[in-house]
C-alpha cells in the first residue's frame, strides 16, 4: 500500500504563503519573487512516490555558500511544516545567473541596478 499523496488544494493560497515566505528568506521584495507550485503524480525520490520536492530558486547577489546552508535550513522546514516534506525527500537548486543575464521590463538588471 502506498503512502498518502500530499496535495495542496488551494495552490493560489499555497502560492501566496509560500511567495511571502521566499521574500522574507531571501530578504528580496515580493514584487521579484514568483512561484509557481506543480503537482506532479510522477516524481519519484530515492526509488519511491513518497512525497518530496524539486525547488530551484534563482537570485540575484545574494547566492552563496553561507547563505545557501541557512535558506537550505529554512526552506527545508517550512515544506515540512507546509506539505509534510522532510529534509531527505528533495534538492534545493540555487543559481545567481548574474544581473546582465536575468531579464526584466524588457531589459535586464543589469541598467536597473546597475553593474555589480
Amino acid at each position: 500500500m502506498r503512502p498518502p499523496r500530499c496535495v495542496v488544494v488551494c495552490t493560489r493560497g499555497f502560492d501566496s504563503i509560500c511567495l511571502k515566505f521566499a521574500a522574507e528568506t531571501l530578504k528580496k521584495p515580493e514584487a521579484y519573487i514568483s512561484v509557481n507550485y506543480i503537482y506532479s503524480e510522477h516524481l519519484t525520490f530515492n526509488g519511491t512516490f513518497d512525497p518530496a520536492l524539486l525547488l530551484h530558486i534563482t537570485s540575484l547577489d545574494n547566492i552563496n555558500p553561507a547563505a545557501n546552508t541557512e535558506y537550505s535550513k529554512a526552506f527545508f522546514a517550512f515544506f515540512k511544516e507546509k506539505l509534510g516534506v522532510p529534509d531527505n525527500r528533495g534538492y534545493i537548486t540555487f543559481y545567481d545567473p548574474g544581473r546582465e543575464n536575468l531579464g526584466y521590463q524588457s531589459t535586464t538588471f543589469g541598467p536597473i541596478f546597475g553593474k555589480k
